[in-house]
């Protein structure tokens, strides 16, 4: 049997929701979700790291990643840009996951146009489903995913946070 990986979390109250934060002990972002959908997020934990596989324990700031976040909602969007993040999922997940870090704050792209982007043009319903997985949203921004005709689609925090983060972002960022 491996190492238990350790995993602190943090809670946080935003505009839009309390929100959890989980980190490892060195300091690498491994989830973030809302309060409200942390039965989902404790079986995602499961889902990539085996059901015994960690432990969850509660950790104040750790690696100063809630600071991070918390700065992130009163309006200092760079303020997530470089957070070091650790995800297990597959290497497909992971790529995609890389390429939504790259969608400059403030835009959006389409399903469509990430599956391009990532090289994958056919791939787009697997992009999809990689980026409803995405265990570190709003840091790793799977809101900024659109459909083609430019809705919005897809967020498993609620269409309503999207709009919110969307609009967030277009206010606060430089584009």
């Amino acid at each position: 049997m491996g190492e238990i990986l350790q995993l602190l979390f943090d809670r946080i109250e935003t505009p839009i929701g309390e929100m959890l934060i989980v980190a490892d002990c060195d300091g690498y972002l491994r989830a973030v979700d809302w309060t409200d959908h942390e039965t989902r997020m404790r079986r995602l934990l499961r889902l990539h790291y085996g059901e015994d596989g960690f432990r969850l324990e509660p950790g104040h700031n750790p690696s100063r990643l809630t600071d991070a976040v918390r700065n992130y909602f009163a309006g200092d969007l760079s303020a997530i840009d470089r957070l070091p993040v650790e995800t297990a999922g597959t290497p497909f997940q992971r790529e995609v996951w890389r390429a939504l870090r790259e969608i400059a704050c403030g835009t959006t792209l389409s399903y469509a146009k990430l599956a391009e982007r990532i090289g994958r043009p056919t791939a787009v319903r697997a992009v999809g489903l990689a980026n409803g997985s995405n265990p570190i949203g709003v840091v790793v921004p799977c809101h900024r995913v659109i459909g083609t005709n430019g809705s919005l689609i897809g967020y498993g925090g609620g269409i309503e946070r999207k709009r919110w983060l969307l609009e967030h972002e277009r206010k606060h960022s430089n584009n």
